[in-house]
């Protein structure tokens, strides 16, 4: 399963590969920094998972959000941010995120959701159902 990481902290990138390595499904994990490298990473690696940020440089996680949408790309999208806000929430999800989680408290929710899809894609190809719309 392809994976793309989308968030200027190295730190984070380097924990979710870390975590994400341990999925056997999840053996192809790529980055990008910012706004421009995602949407080029998107359109070049074809995922099927994006892990993104709301805010980076060159633009936001909408700026992504709304290429993957706007080219019919149907991987799996899982907002992974500092600003869990209520209104945050709701655009993304509404703008066609699947899931959507705060950093602080919702972190292992990323690896529940990636362990609940490689098992469906084992049999289904049906999205995971994880607390976090």
């Amino acid at each position: 399963m392809k994976v793309l990481i989308v968030d200027d902290s190295t730190i984070i990138r380097e924990r979710l590969r870390a975590i994400l390595s341990k999925i056997t499904e999840m053996q192809n994990i790529n980055y990008a920094e910012d706004v421009p490298e995602a949407i080029s990473s998107v359109q070049k690696l074809d995922p099927d998972v994006v892990i993104l940020d709301i805010r980076m440089p060159g633009g936001s996680g909408m700026d992504v959000l709304r290429e993957i949408k706007k080219n019919d790309q149907t991987p799996l999208v899982i907002v992974l941010t500092n600003y869990p806000y209520p209104q945050y929430r709701r655009k993304y999800i509404d703008a066609g995120a699947d899931f959507f989680f705060d950093k602080s408290t919702e972190f292992d929710k990323v690896t529940v959701v990636l362990r609940r899809l490689s098992e469906n894609r084992s049999g289904q190809n049906n999205k995971p159902q994880v607390e976090g719309r």
